[in-house]
């Protein structure tokens, strides 16, 4: 699932490429991603320029010119491909876009998981799970709002922070990085959680998603598809040595989602937290 650091580094490649390029043309190939609000997406986009890009957690913003946007949520497999217009179609492509000099912004999706939204601009809150987002984990906020925004939910703490109604943008891998910085057992509750605990989930919240997003942009170049991540210390590494103390590495797989985390750096019960 492309999270904020990934995010982050695709919407400042398309800001420096897309504004200003015009549509020559527009075709939905999987319909199944595509949610238009605007009419068909083929014909109303056909003709319109890209005005600016923006992220907000892990959605990302396209304002396309006479008050139209794209609104995309890729959740666990989808992602952008920005290349000539020659480069073959892959199978995974959903959406094609050409555009004007001689290139293609592509949506693809290998399972088809994501949404592919096409509004209009009063409609851009409508797009479910945009508007109940926290705010996110680049955004300057304080520890007291983080603390407060933090009351309203009781379960395990790796959930609460991937929901993104308390910080957006944080998805299950860098969950599990946050709270390995962090110290932190990824399954302790969040009332079980102390004060100096949260406020080291603060601090590791933004140093660890900065600190990803300047690797992410150093080696991603124009390859704005490719998923790099062979840099995360714990997320997907159970059985290798823990980098912090040496010890092996837990991995829990449940309801498709892989939890990484040390024992011992981490401390904590299953079943008592």
């Amino acid at each position: 699932m492309p999270e904020a650091p990934e995010m982050q580094v695709v919407a400042e490649f398309l800001n420096s490429n897309l504004p200003g390029k015009t549509v020559l043309d527009a075709a939905v190939l999987k319909p199944s991603v595509v949610r238009s609000l605007s009419g068909s997406l083929d014909e109303d986009m056909t003709g319109r320029t890209f005005e600016s890009v923006r992220r907000r957690g892990k959605f990302l913003l396209l304002g396309l010119s006479g008050e139209r946007h794209v609104v995309i949520n890729p959740k666990l497999t989808g992602g952008l491909q920005h290349c000539p217009s020659k480069t073959r179609v892959q199978k995974r492509t959903c959406v094609r876009m050409k555009l004007e000099g001689g290139v293609d912004l592509r949506y693809t999706d290998d399972r088809q998981m994501g949404q592919f939204y096409y509004v209009g601009s009063g409609q851009v809150e409508d797009v479910p799970g945009l508007a109940e987002q926290g705010p996110d984990v680049l955004d300057v906020f304080s520890f007291e709002e983080f603390t407060e925004r933090l009351k309203g939910f009781h379960g395990e703490i790796k959930g609460v922070l991937t929901r993104g109604r308390v910080i957006s943008g944080i998805g299950n891998a860098y969950a599990d990085e946050i709270l390995f910085d962090a110290m932190v057992y990824p399954f302790k509750r969040r009332k079980a959680l102390s004060e100096d605990e949260l406020r080291r989930i603060y601090r590791s919240s933004r140093l660890v998603i900065e600190d990803s997003a300047r690797q992410v942009r150093e080696r991603m170049d124009e390859r704005i598809d490719h998923k790099i991540r062979d840099f995360l210390r714990v997320h997907n590494r159970g059985g290798e040595p823990c980098p912090r103390c040496g010890g092996k590495i837990t991995e829990l797989r449940a309801n498709q989602r892989i939890t990484s985390y040390c024992r011992r750096c981490q401390p904590g019960m299953l079943l008592k937290n």
